[in-house]
């Protein structure tokens, strides 16, 4: 903190992958960029941890779309975009359906087809419709009657359409038509995608990339106090020291960039109101399972969606004794040079079923959820217990800690946080927000582009408060 300087054009406070980027940009713009996070790593959930015995886990399911690879080389570098690579094996296994799939457009209607049965053009419809949607059309519509319409009766295909969905961003059937619409387009053309190498890797090259560009970050440094003077931004607290700027790039939870760090007392009543009323969406359960040095696993594909539920039921994804679990294997091929292998078992989870449980009980809770988790990956690699020499949980407390997210909302907020993110500008001069809001902007992808979004406004009002415009290419 002692090197830093006394003013910034903008402080970007968290470094997920929506304050990086947005971070990125404002540098390469010529804006003198200060980026702070609380945390010991950079990254928010796209990062990794270290454990005894050569363990490298990434925090959280390695997955998205194809259109990752255009974002990175247009707002990162050709080296990172270089890196991503297809996932050839997506699995589901329930008692409705087996299901092995690259989840590209071709392929999976072809399972549409000829595993579900389906006519192709009820599969083509399905495809023009959800390519129709877009964030401004009706919002009244939920998925649940979008599907109704679509596929009658068939829950085995709502299950397929919709379960991996769910465990990308916590989307529900309730929730607006166009929300799901919007994220599974992503995935419809080439499949799903991952960083080759690992988020260890991934983030040293965004940190290689910010110093290229002139940024400069902190870790293990929590902004405690946004400063606005006469309407306008003016500066942060951090670490008990005043940092001034004239814009804040705010990557961190939503509700509380507003209601905690800024303060209700500077926006109006009516916006504070919407404020309250979005709704975190739920967390996760992450267990990290390490394979001993010279042991190895067989290919049983790259991710995994196994479940003994009879339906889809978003009740049972979140329930502590979910039997639904996304598997997601880091084979040697997933970070050459590393030839160890990694496993991490992934399920949706309720912050009120874990926030208030005793020490004694969550710790508990935890060792449950590890024995459920590897007994569930045993049906497929029967001798992996035996393999195990690390094993390790978080929960939504874990990510409540590390990310300060209310609820430790790894999803982010419902959609009607979209809305109170768009227009909080609009409330206090200079105050930017980017983060996974409205399901829509949730995932990698979402979080990328947003930052640059946002990052993008943020540089027009600091052109306004001069009065020029350096005609900068709207994202």
């Amino acid at each position: 903190m002692n090197t830093l300087e006394p003013e910034y054009d903008v402080v970007v406070i968290g470094s997920g992958l929506g304050g990086l980027t947005g971070a990125n940009q404002l540098g390469k713009w010529g804006r003198k960029v200060l980026l702070l996070e609380q945390h010991s790593q950079y990254g928010g959930l796209a990062t990794w941890f270290k454990r005894p015995g050569g363990h490298i886990f990434d925090v959280s399911l390695h997955g998205f779309p194809h259109q990752m690879i255009k974002s990175c080389r247009k707002y990162w570098s050709k080296k990172i975009a270089d890196s991503i690579m297809q996932l050839p094996v997506v699995r589901f296994e329930n008692p409705q359906f087996k299901v092995s799939t690259t989840f590209a457009e071709e392929d999976l209607k072809r399972v549409l087809v000829e595993q579900f049965r389906l006519a192709p053009e009820q599969v083509d419809h399905f495809y023009k419709t959800v390519r129709g949607m877009e964030f401004f059309h009706d919002q009244t519509m939920t998925t649940r009657e979008l599907f109704d319409q679509l596929f009658p009766g068939r829950d085995d295909v709502v299950r397929m359409l919709m379960e991996s969905i769910t465990y990308a961003n916590g989307s529900t059937l309730n929730e607006p038509a166009i929300t799901y619409g919007i994220v599974f387009c992503n995935f419809l053309s080439k499949g799903v995608f991952t960083f080759q190498g690992g988020t260890d890797k991934l983030i040293d090259e965004m940190k290689s990339e910010l110093d290229r560009n002139g940024v400069q970050y902190r870790n293990r440094c929590r902004v405690e106090k946004i400063i606005v003077e006469k309407g306008r931004v003016a500066g942060v607290i951090a670490g008990g020291r005043k940092i001034g700027c004239r814009a804040v790039f705010s990557n961190g939870n939503l509700r509380k960039t507003i209601l905690d760090l800024t303060g209700e007392e500077y926006f109006p009543k009516s916006y504070i109101d919407d404020v309250k009323h979005v709704q975190m969406s739920t967390s996760s359960c992450q267990v990290y399972l390490g394979i001993r040095e010279g042991e190895d696993v067989p290919d049983v594909g790259d991710l995994l969606f196994i479940s003994d539920n009879p339906v889809y039921d978003y009740r049972e994804l979140t329930a502590m004794d979910t039997s639904s679990r996304t598997f997601s294997f880091y084979y040697p091929k997933t970070r050459p040079g590393h030839n160890r292998y990694t496993i991490v078992g992934s399920s949706n989870a309720r912050w009120d079923d874990w926030a208030d449980l005793p020490d004694e009980d969550y710790r508990s809770a935890k060792e449950q959820r590890i024995e459920r988790t590897i007994a569930a990956l045993e049906r497929y690699i029967p001798d992996v217990r035996e393999k195990i020499n690390h094993r390790e949980a978080a929960t939504p407390r874990t990510f409540a800690r590390y990310t300060g997210h209310e609820n430790g909302a790894s999803f982010g907020t419902k959609f009607e946080g979209l809305k109170v993110s768009q227009s909080l500008p609009e409330q206090v001069g200079g105050l930017f927000h980017a983060g996974s809001v409205g399901i829509i902007m949730s995932g990698w992808l979402g979080a990328l582009n947003y930052g640059v979004i946002a990052a993008h406004n943020l540089d027009q009002y600091l052109d306004s408060l001069i009065g020029k415009s350096q005609g900068k290419e709207t994202p």
